[in-house]
């Protein structure tokens, strides 16, 4: 839909009781989404193309006879920089109702990670948004390597740099006000009908559960006007059949692309994972680095 930037005019007086203007139409309601391949839907296709989370909530938002505007901005492997620097921008000038911003996951997969960065970016995003007026919505992610399977040299430091984004979604979700959904509950993992093929994105049945997850906290609000999206999906979950052929189709290619940034940097990191247990120290010192420059990271952004 094409976003509108203001409340409609009132429809001229068609008739009705001399003297009395027919009633005006409530004004549209403006929700714009922000984020990475979870918030654009990836795992969800409908009508061959993606759907997800948020077109299903967007569905279930607009009270009766209101118009909604609806823009996704989020872009498959979008980092905290991208939502900072050009989708929140983009976003605000929109004058959303509410704004999602979904984001942590891709920064965690990179060399260049850096929480201290990230926590200022996803500040900064949440800010410019918020001065807008928009209500936020934010949410937590689970743990990546729980939902691959992981063995534990390469799990851990996922579980790591996850656990550090989550911590400073938490803490900005409430310094910014918004309505924050716990995704990173090992529930969300454990089921896994919940997930696609590629075992790290929501299948539609996991999208549904994360639009209704949201409804329900838009609604205790007031902010969520519509019927609450069906958890009934349309398709099964991929059993072994069809996440053989996403392997060899759609995700060898999504394969070969992490390779380049995933599997290097995971490869890095086992490494050093390993390194520390076979020199006797545990991963003590690597838990105690990563909790001190959390501590560094929400000390310097809550301080602003």
């Amino acid at each position: 839909m094409t976003p509108a930037h203001g409340p409609a005019p009132a429809p001229a007086d068609l008739g009705g009781p001399a003297g009395k203007a027919a009633p005006a139409a409530p004004a549209p309601l403006r929700f714009a989404v922000l984020g990475d391949s979870f918030s654009e839907g990836v795992g969800d296709r409908a009508g061959g193309t993606w759907r997800g989370w948020a077109a299903l909530l967007a569905d279930g938002l607009a009270g009766p006879d209101q118009r909604l505007d609806f823009v996704n901005l989020a872009v498959s492997g979008a980092l905290g920089r991208d939502v900072a620097e050009d989708q929140a921008p983009r976003a605000a000038a929109l004058r959303p109702h509410l704004a999602s911003v979904v984001v942590g996951v891709n920064d965690t997969l990179r060399h260049t990670f850096d929480v201290g960065l990230f926590a200022r970016r996803l500040d900064h995003a949440l800010a410019t948004l918020g001065a807008t007026g928009a209500v936020l919505l934010t949410a937590c992610l689970p743990d990546p390597g729980r939902l691959l399977g992981l063995p534990g040299p390469l799990a851990r430091p996922l579980a790591r740099r996850g656990g550090s984004v989550n911590a400073v979604v938490h803490a900005l979700s409430a310094r910014h006000g918004a309505v924050h959904l716990h995704l990173a509950d090992p529930a969300w993992t454990a089921d896994r009908g919940l997930w696609s093929a590629d075992r790290l994105h929501p299948g539609e049945r996991g999208h549904r559960a994360v639009a209704g997850a949201f409804h329900r906290l838009l609604a205790a609000r007031g902010l969520a006007r519509g019927p609450a999206p069906s958890p009934e999906a349309s398709e099964p979950p991929p059993g072994r059949a069809a996440t053989a052929r996403w392997l060899a189709t759609a995700g060898t290619g999504w394969v070969l692309r992490r390779s380049h940034d995933l599997l290097p940097q995971l490869l890095l990191l086992a490494g050093e994972e390993l390194l520390h247990r076979t020199g006797g120290s545990g991963p003590g010192p690597l838990d105690a680095r990563a909790e001190t420059a959390l501590a560094e990271a929400l000390a310097a952004t809550m301080g602003g």
